[in-house]
């Protein structure tokens, strides 16, 4: 080999890339996509098979003219985008744009970047699989179809700026439901007692469990939209009732009647995919899903962790040997697992990746390494989580007892860790709750009977966690599109993000029940479930492409014939006694992404708007003493979804914004909106 050329997607991938192949390699970075559908229209000719009309995109056209120059002069040719099917169409664009016999093309995969995984996918190179390319085709044409032409529908009928999707969609139905669902719910009141008990002047509670073998508590089962929610109650209604029960207990003995001790063994959990890590990175660091990916996709690139886009539990064999080397040099035999840990993935469909995410390197601990403090954080939760999903199991002590008094039984449990196992490495919320000395026949004392008062408690608002997991379960999307889902549902103002809650906003509401009048199909779960089903069989070369859009596309260009037809506005515009200020219209009250806003009713002639705060009243703009770079006027206080920013009183005449961060003494420029 002479000159041979290794195309991938990241600089940073380039960077080690390079350095592992010793430069004898020309490595081109292609930044991501260079070709995409086009953005101001649908792109797609549905009367010629659904032929899509792929564009560059703005900025990478020297990119692609590098890529043609190296190709060109190239003996062999290796594509190294990512193992996924965006990685196989980024391939696959470049190759179609470049004009070359696809037979000269080698294609290498690598679950991590390290130097013998690079050299061994050097070693077994294969063709562009284009049933991947076909599923990932598939999936932005299909995504096109829908988003493309349901979206001007809800712009024209509901309120500007507004999309829809088909995962976005469905996603937004389930927070909607939920907190419909809250809406909905009743309180019921119930009541608990529990007994503070001694022994040798040890005290524990004990909870009121049964009246002569009949139990009080009961789990009401509400089935919810997505899901069942259970909720736990007892059946002692009032005051009155628990007052009936402690006054017939009152002045009688409590004597235990039975223990019950036993050793529970406690499994760790698998090592990370990419929903779990989404979902533990959000508990743990308080990372949401966009920024956990964009530091994992750092760590991936500079050889740190294996690759993020997975929903496989597979370890490689090699990773375990370490691990166990690992484990048996710092913590000890007893902390080895009699045999070595496989961990099956629940996902019908595991295939984008064919491992979980782990480090590539076990023996580069967190500590050892000189990382950002985001990416820090992140590398010990996965190396951490891959550590302890190799580990013995953790043994606990358990005691459950029952006390009797008359007819009643009280229950009290506890426990305790007697070999503490992968827990060692990953703490989980497990306390030691020790309990006396207890034995069958022994009177204890009473100190205290405590009524306490409950209302059951609606389901709980999804977080963004728990979204996931629910996507993740019922089959909606895939490990890619998490956290893109989640971020547009934020950015579109459909919902706000409170104490971690998402809180569906008003428009969206109104939005899920057009969607729902006139696309019940796109809304249905199975139906949205089924269709990535189809998608996974297209990259598995088990159906056609261009079918399966057909058999998608017919039904629904019928239902957006009727959608089109039909679907009236329901723009909220509600009339004002403000004057505006710049050409004297009346101004009315519209809705915005960002929530209720007064504009002048001579928009487009006139772009004046005002701010209102929740409760709709005129938010007064803050004049700062910061002058416009552009035009010399005042700069005021704005607004934006990124939070609050400088913006030139002339607006619109002059759109100049700053940052209003620490003074912003470099003055540059952002690309927030001043309206």
């Amino acid at each position: 080999m002479k000159n041979p050329l290794v195309i991938v997607e990241s600089p940073t991938k380039a960077k080690m890339i390079t350095n592992f192949l010793k430069k004898k390699f020309k490595v081109i970075a292609s930044k991501g996509h260079i070709f995409d559908l086009p953005q101001k229209h649908l792109g797609v000719s549905v009367k010629d098979n659904f032929k899509p009309s792929y564009k560059i995109l703005p900025g990478k056209e020297s990119i692609m003219e590098e890529l043609k120059s190296a190709i060109k002069s190239a003996s062999d040719i290796y594509v190294a985008t990512d193992y996924d099917r965006e990685g196989e169409a980024i391939g696959w664009h470049i190759v179609e744009n470049a004009k070359i016999d696809p037979k000269r093309v080698k294609r290498i995969v690598f679950h991590e970047i390290t130097q013998a995984a690079i050299e061994e996918s050097i070693k077994n190179p294969r063709t562009i699989d284009m049933n991947l390319v076909d599923a990932q085709q598939s999936r932005r044409i299909l995504d096109r179809l829908v988003g493309y032409q349901i979206s001007p529908l809800l712009g024209k009928n509901v309120r500007k700026g507004l999309s829809a999707g088909r995962v976005q969609s469905v996603s937004l139905r389930l927070i909607v439901e939920r907190e419909n669902e809250i809406k909905a719910f009743k309180p019921q009141e119930y009541w608990t007692i529990s007994s503070l008990l001694e022994k040798n002047q040890e005290k524990f509670n004990a909870e009121l469990v049964s009246k002569n073998d009949k139990k009080y508590q009961s789990t009401i089962s509400c089935e919810l939209f997505a899901e069942k929610y259970n909720i736990k109650i007892t059946s002692i209604e009032t005051e009155k009732d628990a007052q009936t029960i402690i006054d017939d207990i009152n002045g009688s003995e409590f004597i235990v009647s039975s223990v019950d001790r036993s050793e529970r063994v406690r499994n760790p959990l698998p090592p990370f995919m990419t929903s779990t890590l989404q979902r533990e990175a959000i508990n743990k660091l308080s990372f949401n899903s966009a920024r956990t990916m964009s530091i994992a996709q750092k760590l991936y690139e500079n050889g740190f962790i294996t690759y993020m886009r997975t929903d496989s539990l597979d370890v490689a064999s090699v990773a375990q040997k370490q691990a166990k080397d690992y484990i048996l040099k710092n913590f000890g035999k007893e902390y080895l697992p009699p045999k070595t840990r496989f961990y099956k993935t629940k996902s019908k469909s595991a295939q984008e990746a064919h491992e979980a995410i782990r480090p590539t390197d076990i023996s580069k601990n967190p500590e050892s390494l000189d990382l950002e403090k985001d990416e820090q954080k992140l590398y010990k939760l996965i190396w951490l989580r891959f550590i302890a999903s190799q580990m013995s199991s953790a043994i606990i002590n358990t005691i459950a007892v029952d006390v009797k008094v008359k007819d009643y039984v009280f229950h009290s449990t506890g426990s305790s860790i007697k070999f503490d196992g992968y827990l060692k490495v990953y703490p989980e919320d497990l306390k030691d709750t020790m309990l006396p000395d207890l034995t069958v026949g022994e009177k204890l004392k009473k100190e205290e009977l405590v009524p306490k008062q409950h209302f059951t408690e609606p389901p709980p608002r999804y977080t963004e966690a728990s979204l996931i997991k629910t996507l993740e379960e019922r089959g909606i999307g895939r490990p890619s599109t998490y956290a893109p889902t989640v971020s547009t549902l934020r950015v579109r103002g459909y919902v706000v993000i409170e104490k971690m809650k998402l809180i569906p906003q008003e428009v969206s509401f109104t939005v899920i029940d057009i969607l729902k009048k006139y696309f019940p199909e796109i809304l249905d779960l199975n139906f949205t479930a089924e269709m990535e089903e189809k998608l996974d069989r297209i990259a598995e070369g088990k159906i056609e492409w261009v079918k399966m859009l057909s058999e998608f596309y017919i039904p629904f260009s019928k239902t957006l014939e009727k959608a089109k037809a039909n679907m009236e506005s329901v723009k909220k515009i509600i009339e004002t006694d403000e004057k505006c200020v710049k050409c004297g219209s009346m101004m009315v009250i519209r809705d915005g992404r960002f929530g209720k806003f007064m504009a002048c009713s001579n928009f487009p002639k006139c772009k004046n708007t005002m701010s209102l705060d929740k409760e709709g009243h005129k938010i007064e703009l803050e004049v700062t003493n910061e002058k416009c770079p552009k035009c010399g006027l005042s700069m005021v206080v704005r607004s934006g979804r990124r939070g609050k920013f400088l913006a030139c009183s002339g607006y619109p005449k002059c759109k100049s914004t700053k940052n209003i961060d620490a003074g912003n003494q470099d003055g540059k420029q952002t690309e927030q909106s001043a309206g």
